[in-house]
């Protein structure tokens, strides 16, 4: 299989098929990034397949390469039956072969075609684009002549308007905190490039994995609009963190970028003591009511959104539904919501945990975690209302200390960026 060539045009004309084999869509276009040229006596490394644009529902949608079982003349196949059918939106540095490469012209010659070849000496294998299928027109002759080239013989095609976009694009499937490792092993100038190169969403995630100084220091150099982005993305609790670290004026103009709504809720959470349940806490759980159903809850723990710790339980309270909420009625934890049947009440299978207050020590916090085998506890007002609560990561995370960040990533961002080509 790795020696076979497959041609971006036949790809394009593809069923998407789901785990079962039934048509769910068509294959569009083929996402790409790019590679770099060798130096020295480094070969070059190919352009990089990321993923497919397809139709699917009249939508038209990305579908990550990593999530293809199979790739063949039947079609491309899902590896599982979830199928994001969020709008396809390109990133910078990335390049649509069908819209953007087939047809166009490399000097008196058209890109006719291109062809992958898979890569499977890797943890998982992966597709590249190997050569291209150029053709000349002769005044002589009715038809074309063609001739396939390697991709490095035709550099200009894959060219992007930045390098720290096409990096941002290579990076797409890093873990945001390798990504944050990257960035750490960077001088000062190329990490505000890479990160003005990543999406909003992308760059939210990174500086959540960083510490609150690099991030204060990332955030400075954006604009009004794209802190606004940028901070609509992020978490509430990271989000409160990095303001925490400012001055007094600088934290008062980065709340006032932000939706009233959501500066009213990091303002409430700095409102808290560090090393606190209130300042470890999260608002933005899963909340329902007594009388929503089994179903209704499990729909709500699907949304890929949701960190682990966080999607383990529902919050049963009264309304409203929002932290802070009406009265915490319990805990529904997912075990119990598998075993149960869709129409059952979630009134009726409530657990009574134990809570925590705000001003709870870190120390309490990590204890009762541990003396209840929980993800997450709730914390409560005097009134029982529900105001968020603390995840075990967010409490390993203030175990380990202030620096942790920093002294276990920066060797692993330096090999991961020399890998990547990051700063190069």
């Amino acid at each position: 299989m790795a020696g076979d060539l497959i041609y971006a045009f036949r790809v394009m004309r593809l069923p998407l098929l789901d785990a079962g084999g039934a048509q769910i869509g068509r294959i569009e276009d083929i996402v790409a990034i790019p590679g770099r040229a060798g130096k020295g006596r480094e070969p070059a490394i190919p352009p990089r397949i990321v993923g497919f644009v397809a139709s699917s529902q009249r939508r038209r949608i990305f579908v990550n390469a990593n999530r293809l079982a199979d790739l063949d003349s039947d079609g491309a196949r899902l590896r599982s039956w979830d199928v994001d059918l969020n709008p396809f939106k390109p990133r910078a540095g990335e390049v649509l072969i069908g819209a953007q490469l087939i047809d166009r012209r490399i000097g008196d010659e058209t890109v006719s075609d291109i062809a992958l070849r898979i890569q499977d000496d890797a943890r998982l294998p992966y597709w590249v684009i190997d050569k291209v299928r150029l053709a000349r027109k002769n005044s002589l002759r009715r038809r074309p002549s063609y001739r396939l080239v390697d991709f490095d013989e035709v550099p200009a095609l894959f060219d992007t308007p930045t390098e720290m976009q096409a990096e941002a694009a290579r990076l797409r499937d890093f873990h945001p905190a390798e990504v944050a490792a990257i960035v750490r092993a960077l001088p000062i100038d190329q990490r505000r490039l890479l990160a003005e190169a990543m999406d909003d969403e992308r760059l939210a995630d990174v500086l959540e994995e960083l510490p609150e100084e690099e991030q204060v220091r990332i955030v400075e150099q954006l604009d009004r609009d794209r802190l606004v982005g940028v901070f609509d993305e992020m978490e509430y609790d990271d989000l409160a963190d990095l303001l925490g670290e400012m001055a007094p004026d600088v934290q008062e103009a980065m709340l006032d970028v932000m939706d009233v709504d959501d500066a009213d809720v990091v303002r409430r959470l700095l409102s808290y003591e560090e090393g606190t349940a209130g300042g470890l806490m999260t608002p933005e759980v899963i909340i329902l009511g007594p009388d929503a159903t089994v179903a209704e809850a499990l729909a709500q723990i699907r949304d890929p959104d949701w960190v682990v710790s966080i999607a383990a339980q529902v919050f049963v309270t009264q309304a409203p539904y929002r932290a802070p909420t009406g009265k915490l009625l319990g805990v529904v934890h997912v075990q119990r919501l598998l075993r149960e049947p869709p129409p059952m009440e979630l009134g009726r299978l409530v657990a009574d945990d134990p809570t925590l207050e705000p001003d709870s020590s870190d120390r309490e916090v990590a204890e009762m975690l541990a003396s209840y085998d929980l993800l997450a506890v709730a914390v409560t007002d005097e009134a029982g209302r529900l105001l968020g609560a603390v995840t075990v990561d967010d409490v390993i995370d203030r175990m380990l200390g202030h620096g942790w960040r920093v002294t276990q990533r920066r060797d692993r961002g330096a090999a991961i960026a020399s890998t990547s080509g990051a700063g190069s």
